[in-house]
């Protein structure tokens, strides 16, 4: 049996919680707290002349200051706006003979970190600070562990953030307490998935749901986590992408159709990738790649200015603009430009040459496609900072998207580069049943030459094609990695409200 050990500090707020309800107060109340203003506007809208509008409010918080001058309190709390000043007065408070309530709670109860509810009239103070003047006071919640102690200028603004990310990561709850930038990004991330919404409804694309548990991890090339399903006796895996279930829908008369998708892939953990992510991928009937370039533009362009007010964002000491239009370089072109080396008609064997001798690790599962992606990663992608349409990928790279129409061994298909790194991956879909599944064939060698990142073949999905979809064209964003390039983020961790972490071990 664990017994749980307290710091000192933890000691003293669990005895005042026993003093508390010894002199009859709970501390946690069951009772809504009727909240009518929030501190930002209160402090942006009062002036002397509109006093009368603030004659009577009620605001809530968390305690983030406490400046005890004896028989008046001026206290700091924090609600969801931001901070603002508590004046406490004793007799004003408790007015008659009876002062337990201002001993047992202002005096003696509080900590930094409880939450309370006051009611009053704002007034502006001497020293020019809009504050509360509190007529009620009732404790909402009673911290039992104290705060970490930041440093703040007057206007509140914290000037040392803590920055350790074990605890930022794994105590994000506490980090959106005493970071205010933190709250701010997550702000923003909200922002953007509601400016891409505005985009494609006001379009005419409907919004879907697929499923998360598969029978068949198919859509991407990445290895899945794997689960059980016990009434049914059968193995099921956690989506890596729900593209094949989308275009299903496609085959069934929706003409547009887009998922943010939380999808899940068994792989490695570092400043880009975390095991789960969230995706947004949209399939338009009778389009091809070319539109989904212009459309992906106008997407976000219109995003950075919901997000930003501004095309331009701002990361480390790069300006990256997303106003259109995005220059379009071929893969080819990219790798010839960034090694010297013309892949085009190289065979499997020919590339681990060129791969040998530029210096990338290959092994014996790698095909074709997998040894061009490596070439194009290890030695292109981080050239890319500017959004950057790279185009035209060889067929073994893409087994999901159509042949080129003029490009023989080429398909269709871009990747979008922003600083770096791919934002967004789109085709001119596949839509022969045949070649779909000679593509999946293929995929299927892969796995058996031991890459687990190879598809495997999905029957339901190749009968859906036979039923017949028609030409068009799908595309998928990496959500977070535009969040964190609008909002100026290094690591997927920080865009991530609770990124995956090793287990905490416990003492």
């Amino acid at each position: 049996m664990s017994t749980q050990a307290f710091s000192e500090q933890e000691k003293i707020r669990r005895e005042k919680l026993q003093k508390l309800r010894d002199a009859g107060i709970d501390p946690y109340p069951a009772a809504l707290f009727p909240v009518s203003h929030y501190s930002a506007d209160i402090k942006n809208n009062f002036t002397e002349e509109k006093k009368d509008d603030f004659a009577h409010v009620s605001v809530a918080g968390r305690v983030m200051s406490i400046n005890d001058k004896g028989k008046v309190f001026f206290i700091k709390i924090q609600d969801k706006q931001g901070l603002i000043q508590l004046y406490i007065k004793r007799d004003e408070l408790c007015p008659g003979e009876d002062k337990s309530f201002w001993d047992n709670v202002v005096k003696h109860g509080l900590d930094l970190g409880d939450f309370i509810g006051v009611t009053g009239y704002v007034f502006i103070t001497k020293t020019g600070e809009t504050s509360i003047h509190t007529q009620t006071l009732t404790l909402l919640a009673k911290s039992l562990k104290p705060l970490p102690v930041v440093k703040r200028d007057e206007e509140g603004n914290v000037f040392d953030e803590v920055t350790d990310p074990e605890f930022k990561y794994r105590q994000r709850y506490v980090d959106l307490v005493i970071n205010p930038s933190v709250k701010e990004t997550f702000i923003k991330r909200t922002k953007l998935i509601n400016s891409i919404r505005e985009f494609l409804n006001a379009q005419g694309a409907l919004e879907v749901d697929t499923p998360v548990l598969q029978a068949i991890p198919g859509g991407a090339a990445a290895r899945p986590f794997v689960t059980h399903h016990n009434a049914l006796d059968v193995p099921f895996y956690l989506r890596i992408a729900n593209e094949l279930y989308l275009k299903r829908l496609i085959v069934g008369g929706f003409d547009w159709v887009y998922e943010f998708s939380r999808n899940f892939r068994n792989e490695g953990m570092d400043r880009t990738h975390n095991p789960e992510f969230t995706v947004l991928e949209f399939y338009v009937a009778y389009k091809d790649y070319f539109w989904m370039m212009e459309t992906t533009e106008q997407l976000l362009e219109k995003a950075a200015l919901d997000v930003n007010g501004t095309t331009d964002a701002q990361i480390g000491d790069q300006t990256i603009s997303f106003k259109a239009p995005y220059p379009r370089v071929s893969i080819y072109d990219a790798i010839k430009e960034h090694t010297g080396f013309d892949v085009s008609g190289l065979t499997e064997e020919g590339l681990r040459d060129v791969c040998a001798k530029l210096g990338i690790h290959t092994d014996k599962t790698m095909g074709k496609g997998k040894l061009i992606d490596e070439i194009f990663s290890e030695k292109c992608e981080h050239h890319y900072i500017q959004p950057t349409f790279i185009t035209d990928y060889p067929v073994e790279m893409s087994p999901l998207t159509k042949k080129h129409r003029e490009k023989e061994g080429l398909v269709e298909r871009f990747e979008l580069m922003v600083n770096g790194k791919e934002i967004a991956n789109a085709y001119s879909e596949l839509n022969d049943p045949v070649e779909q599944r000679v593509r999946f064939e293929e995929q299927a060698r892969l796995l058996e030459r031991g890459d687990e990142e190879a598809m495997y073949i999905d029957y339901d999905f190749l009968r859906a094609l036979e039923y017949g979809m028609p030409p068009a064209s799908g595309i998928g964003f990496g959500i977070d990695r535009l969040v964190m390039l609008l909002t100026g983020q290094p690591s997927i961790q920080d865009v991530l409200f609770f990124p995956q972490m090793r287990p905490e071990k416990q003492d």
